[in-house]
């Protein structure tokens, strides 16, 4: 059985200086964009990245 992709970025954030978690996080994010809009094209990969900048920016404001 293989573990969670959610379980394998912990895993990757807990063995990482400080430093290194943001870019980290900022090049699974991009890849996975990239990976979105090779496979569901760049309307849905765009439209993903929207609502995920969008739910930060509410987290962030409480808007």
């Amino acid at each position: 059985m293989s573990a969670a992709i959610s379980d394998v970025v912990a895993r990757a954030l807990r063995t990482l200086p400080p430093a290194r978690r943001g870019p980290f996080l900022r090049d699974l994010m991009a890849t996975a964009a990239a990976g979105l809009a090779a496979t569901e094209g760049e309307r849905a990969a765009s439209e993903a990245v929207y609502r995920l900048a969008d739910a930060m920016v509410e987290r962030a404001t409480g808007a």
